[in-house]
């Protein structure tokens, strides 16, 4: 038996949490931080890497990293230095997500399918640029800002002022000290997780996020308010693309270049008459597509998490699912993704069914209540034999739980009912 130390406390990590403690090879699973949903929380946040080594090091762990923060800080390449196992890429290969600038530049090298660019760190170059240019633009900071760094624009006005609000009003600090200006390509969103080891990548199930705020895709962009999987954007055709032209030319190519990647690879695809086109990425799995993921997964993700460190994934099967589809629907606090109310009471967390599981991010307990801590509170995940039913039983569990600045989008997983059928995945 090993333990396993899920370092983070969203929703993504309770439910690698959740899916791993299913495991017969498991012993205790712990979380740090955590979160008030989480079991055998350890009070070390997800910066305090030499806190985290000694703790995985005195209670047998195998460290599985879900946020990118850490990643990016190098918390694999310190853990390693030890001898202690962990699940994610190192510094370098977090790259892909980390430096946005980087990422663009390694696929333009490499012939990964992606939209035209331009990297600046002087605004009015920037602006020029803008104003130069006959199509529209999608602004992003370089670094990291929690899913909010990429402003998408409908004209030239809009560019210039997500210019200023990035490069002159330094809305996300040092992340956006250098921005890329990028081709907007208007198609269908999806996102494509892989695991790998470094030398060959198995793909996850197919997902598809719900960015925007509100309802129809409106509003500024959130860490993400809900997701289904699999998804019809994601043929079978589509994916065996995306897995031959994206993934695998990506682990192949970085290998080239010295860096092996091992963990979760995500690619966010735009679909436009019928080529996939790279996004962004992101060097570990998704949040909130983690929820619906877990909930269809049959292996035994403890299994192909080892092998991807030992370096011999290719000597399992696939990774199977079931058939079910699975639709999370993320709870938030009114006012997300800026200001908003904390420490209300969430009412209604009875026990879930078979059918339905409610993934805490932004919660605390205190003397036995649950309090909201966050701007995205619950991912109320249900499955289902259709895309419909799985919609109605998240629904009907996110009708039983409510506190006083409950929101929630109310069409997740409505535009899959309008898309094709897709793969098994």
């Amino acid at each position: 038996m090993i333990n396993v130390l899920v370092v983070g406390s969203g929703g993504r990590e309770h439910a690698l949490g959740w899916k791993l403690s299913s495991s017969p090879k498991v012993g205790i699973v712990y979380h740090a931080p955590g979160n008030g949903g989480t079991p055998n929380n350890v009070e070390i946040e997800v910066h305090e890497i030499e806190k985290l080594a000694k703790f995985a090091s005195e209670n047998n762990c195998l460290t599985v990293v879900g946020p990118e923060v850490p990643l990016a800080a190098g918390i694999v390449d310190e853990f390693a230095k030890k001898g202690l196992a962990i699940f994610g890429p190192t510094k370098a290969a977090a790259q892909l997500e980390s430096s946005k600038v980087w990422a663009k530049n390694f696929m333009k090298r490499n012939g990964i399918p992606t939209a035209r660019f331009e990297v600046f760190d002087d605004a009015t170059k920037a602006k020029e640029y803008a104003k130069s240019v006959d199509y529209s633009l999608v602004v992003k900071a370089d670094g990291l800002a929690a899913g909010k760094g990429v402003i998408v624009c409908n004209d030239k006005s809009e560019a210039i002022s997500a210019i200023d609000k990035i490069l002159v009003d330094k809305s996300f600090g040092a992340s956006g000290a250098r921005i890329i200006l990028e081709e907007r390509i208007d198609g269908v969103e999806a996102s494509y997780i892989a695991i790998s080891d470094g030398n060959v990548a198995y793909p996850m199930a197919t997902s598809q996020d719900h960015k925007r705020i509100y309802d129809n895709d409106k509003g500024p962009n959130t860490g993400g308010m809900g997701a289904y999987s699999p998804t019809g954007v994601i043929d079978d055709t589509m994916a065996e693309n995306i897995q031959k032209n994206v993934i695998e030319k990506t682990v192949l190519s970085m290998k080239k270049e010295n860096i092996l990647f091992c963990g979760f690879l995500y690619a966010g695809i735009m679909v436009k008459d019928g080529k996939p086109y790279v996004l962004e990425f992101n060097a570990r799995m998704g949040d909130p597509e983690c929820q619906p993921i877990m909930m269809r997964m049959d292996s035994d993700l403890l299994d192909y998490i080892q092998a991807s460190i030992d370096g011999t994934l290719a000597s399992l099967p696939n990774i199977s699912w079931k058939r079910q589809s699975a639709v999370c629907v993320v709870l938030a606090s009114k006012g997300y993704p800026d200001s908003y109310p904390k420490n209300e009471e969430i009412l209604g967390l009875d026990a879930s069914n078979k059918d339905s599981y409610v993934f805490h991010a932004g919660t605390r307990r205190v003397d036995g209540k649950v309090l909201t801590n966050g701007g995205r509170v619950l991912g109320v995940t249900a499955t289902g034999d259709t895309l419909q039913s799985a919609i109605y039983n998240a629904y009907t569990r996110v009708e039983k739980i409510r506190w006083p600045s409950k929101y929630c989008r109310t069409d997740i997983g409505k535009k899959g009912l309008r898309s094709s059928v897709g793969s098994d995945l």
